[in-house]
């Protein structure tokens, strides 16, 4: 994608809020025409507005409406040239005290999800020889933190099917990179209060979401002979 992004055609899911709201609209701004799937239909006309692009209204922890929502998808716009997997949940709870809900919720959302947009959409790329997937993943799926047991569990996993995308894309013409950013300061920290808790980072040294939306158009704009697995940044 060398030449930019205008004329490309983007799908980013978790696109109602927080990083993947960000990166929709960066990746407007930069001439893609994006198409922002999330669960919240007011903030996905709002964003669709703003940008001139689509929406696509589905939770994707459920496997009816995500598999109509990508054959839509397909119907409609036809392969994405790029695919930013930014949906997400997230909880601090020590092991002894989460829940079985939440620890479920974290691999559905977290790893289950990217799968199922994976799965639907990798075929299509395949056929074409072109395309990336940007999986966005946390520092929390390389470093173990206190608390974090389901979050970390549903990162470590999308980081190995990651991998496993790496070996089966490799030499297709297909591309994907893991992006793992720090902490990020969006809306997920809200009911934790970060700065009133010493063991947690304080939102004034967090990463922001444009920040992360800057990695993202870093990835997209790179000449398609070049491949970057693994993209991680940080505060400085």
């Amino acid at each position: 994608m060398a030449d930019g992004l205008r004329g490309r055609t983007a799908l980013v899911t978790g696109a109602s809020r927080g990083i993947g709201r960000v990166v929709a609209e960066r990746l407007a701004e930069e001439g893609a025409h994006v198409v922002g799937l999330g669960r919240t239909e007011s903030a996905l006309r709002a964003l669709e507005a703003e940008t001139g692009g689509a929406s696509l209204v589905a939770d994707l922890s459920d496997d009816v409406a995500a598999w109509d929502a990508l054959e839509g998808l397909l119907e409609r716009f036809g392969v994405p040239d790029l695919v930013v997997n930014a949906a997400g949940v997230f909880g601090v709870a020590p092991l002894a005290k989460e829940t079985l809900t939440a620890f479920d919720a974290g691999l559905t959302v977290n790893v289950r999800a990217p799968f199922i947009v994976v799965r639907a959409l990798l075929p299509g790329m395949l056929e074409r020889g072109s395309g990336l997937f940007v999986n966005v993943g946390s520092v929390a799926g390389r470093t173990a933190f206190p608390g974090n047991g389901a979050y970390s569990a549903s990162k470590f996993g999308l980081r190995g099917l990651h991998e496993v995308l790496l070996e089966e894309v490799r030499g297709t013409g297909v591309r994907a990179t893991l992006l793992e950013p720090a902490a990020t300061d969006t809306e997920l920290w809200d009911p934790l209060d970060p700065d009133a808790d010493p063991g947690l980072p304080s939102r004034a040294d967090m990463l922001r979401p444009e920040d992360v939306a800057d990695a993202v158009m870093f990835l997209a704009t790179r000449p398609e002979h070049v491949r970057v697995p693994l993209l991680q940044i940080e505060r400085a």
